[in-house]
């Protein structure tokens, strides 16, 4: 079945329920193999670990899967993709920074050909590979001629793409978005038809939102696999933008959140805060948030800064909502019972102040100004320069945040809060940068555990040794026409959902200079390349304020030195090379 025909379908999906198709697998079928990563959230922004925004899908999964207290990723968008993707430290992939090549092997902007991503892997297992969401491994976003797309899903492994080629861009009308191998226009697409005028005083539940197309085309994909190749096994991946800025959202989801921040930034992160301590995901001996600068307060643009946190809340609530759909899209299949799901999240909450400092105006005007963009428009700003009716896109505060005509972050304030109760946040190694719930659910790969904490430590490189593993496959040693392929660095989790333990060595992390090795219960970490290393008993004090590295010099050293080995033989050096110049800056 072709994409047409099935993503007409996927509007009748939610309308109905069982479709007649077997309630489970055969229990020797290979199983299905379903990661779900968000973007730029905290720690405590899912209601299963702390929050009162309205995750009852992933709720329902935490309840009946394993709960992950010490998950970690590599604290950036690009990087933490690269490492998911191929089981490699980012650097080992190619990607230590962004999508520009910085001179070294360590910083080249692409995944080389010496790591293969999780569907290249499973390709000798059988396994059928879909990605629905954002890529943003390749530095080839506006390609001169197919060749530049070397690095694009379907050439490395992907069987379906439905998503986007860059990192950032709006919902309401986002840049490179690309079906298979080919741009669409979210508004002249008849696989996927929409609304052409996002945004406007209506009701825009038709309208195109890019978090609803994503998991709308990971259901259509579920469900084009069940009927077209329902005898073998699938990977999707589905990598939502959601809830990286600009903060956009539906009417109705904000609606939702109206009101529910008046108590104010402390009053949240404390009820957050109290909430981890009654779950268990914390003790409360070993953790004590960090203070919020009194000089962050917007006191004098509460209501607008408000309101970013409301639209925050809702974008997380619609992509919620659409993990219900693809839960959904399994059991009506009969696949739900065969299949591992994992979330997880590309990095900590994002403090970048992106839109709210500028001074253009702030009020929409009455009319649109400048002429209409045709529906088969393709957009290719990061940040659109209007709407597709005419209105500028406005930033700066007191613009309220929602429709497409608007392009702010949340801001430092509301991350600090996401990352309740950790220090720092996206961009570094300390545990605001690259703490991340996970969650895993498989009914039938899983022991008594269903509901409860894992403790162990674990890493987003062990996402690849995991899927090898329940794969039953063996990762390559050769690939891309006899290219070398580097050792993948993770341990497989699959131990760990029937009770047994895992072993490793250490954890390590780099990015634009912050570094970190985690070893055991003790962490050392440092902020930018001339920061001095810090040392602390993660067991004890995970929220990182008692710095033991005077006291205890000789472990400090132990684990710098390890922390350098590891650098030199991941490509992680010079730390935080620079761009060449002339090139742009990447999100």
């Amino acid at each position: 079945m072709n994409i047409a025909s099935h993503c007409h379908r996927v509007i009748l999906i939610a309308l109905i329920t069982c479709v007649g198709y077997p309630l489970c697998a055969d229990e020797n079928q290979k199983p299905n193999i379903l990661y779900i990563m968000s973007d730029d959230m905290g720690f405590s922004d899912l209601g299963c670990y702390g929050s009162e925004i309205d995750t009852p899908n992933l709720n329902r999964l935490a309840e009946r899967g394993l709960r992950f207290t010490q998950f970690y990723n590599t604290g950036r968008c690009c990087p933490t993709r690269a490492s998911l993707l191929t089981g490699l430290y980012p650097h080992q992939a190619g990607i230590g920074h962004m999508m520009q090549d910085r001179g070294h092997d360590g910083y080249r902007g692409e995944l080389n050909r010496n790591c293969v991503t999780i569907a290249e892997a499973l390709k000798s297992a059988g396994y059928r590979s879909y990605l629905s969401g954002k890529w943003h491994v390749t530095s080839k976003v506006q390609p001169k001629s197919s060749a530049d797309k070397f690095n694009w899903p379907l050439q490395r492994g992907f069987d379906r793409f439905y998503g986007t080629i860059h990192g950032a861009g709006s919902f309401w009308d986002p840049n490179s978005l690309t079906r298979d191998n080919e741009f669409v226009s979210p508004f002249s697409d008849p696989l996927y038809p929409r609304d052409s005028d996002p945004g406007d005083d209506q009701d825009d539940s038709d309208d195109f939102y890019y978090t609803d197309a994503i998991s709308d085309h990971a259901v259509g994909f579920i469900h084009d696999h069940h009927q077209d190749v329902g005898d073998q096994p699938f990977f999707l991946y589905v990598s939502y933008t959601a809830a990286h800025w600009p903060m956009h959202a539906r009417k109705a989801d904000i609606a939702k959140y109206i009101g529910r921040y008046d108590a104010g930034y402390e009053a949240i992160r404390k009820a957050r805060f109290e909430k981890m301590i009654r779950l268990g995901l914390l003790d409360r001996d070993s953790v004590t948030p960090w203070p919020i600068p009194q000089e962050w307060i917007n006191d004098d643009h509460w209501e607008w800064d408000k309101r970013c946190m409301e639209v925050y809340a809702a974008m997380i609530d619609n992509m919620d909502q659409g993990i219900g759909r693809i839960v959904t899209a399994l059991k009506d299949t009969g696949q739900f019972e065969n299949t591992l799901i994992c979330f997880f999240q590309d990095n900590g909450g994002c403090a970048e102040n992106y839109g709210r400092q500028s001074k253009s105006t702030t009020l929409r005007q009455d009319a649109p100004t400048l002429a209409p963009l045709p529906k088969e428009h393709l957009q290719v700003h990061m940040q659109p320069k209007q709407t597709r009716d005419g209105y500028p896109v406005r930033t700066g505060a007191m613009v309220m945040p929602g429709p497409s005509d608007t392009y702010i972050a949340y801001g430092r304030v509301w991350a600090t809060v996401s990352n309740t109760p950790f220090r720092e946040y996206k961009h570094f190694c300390h545990e605001g940068g690259i703490s991340s719930p996970l969650i895993m659910h498989w009914p039938g790969g899983m022991s008594s555990r269903a509901g409860e904490y894992e403790h162990t430590p674990a890493h987003l490189i062990d996402l690849m040794a995991t899927a090898v593993d329940v794969a039953q496959t063996s990762y390559p040693e050769t690939y891309h026409e006899g290219q070398p392929i580097k050792p993948a660095e993770g341990v497989s989790l699959q131990p760990l959902l029937r009770g047994e333990s895992i072993q490793r060595d250490a954890i390590y992390w780099e990015h634009e200079g912050n570094r970190a090795i985690r070893m055991g219960d003790w962490k050392l970490v440092a902020k930018k390349a001339n920061g001095p290393w810090e040392l602390y008993n993660i067991a004890k004090d995970r929220s990182e304020q008692n710095d033991l590295a005077v006291q205890m010099p000789e472990r400090a050293k132990e684990l710098a030195d390890r922390w350098q080995q590891y650098a030199q033989r991941a490509n992680a050096l010079p730390l935080n090379p620079k761009k060449p110049a002339g090139q742009r800056k990447a999100h």
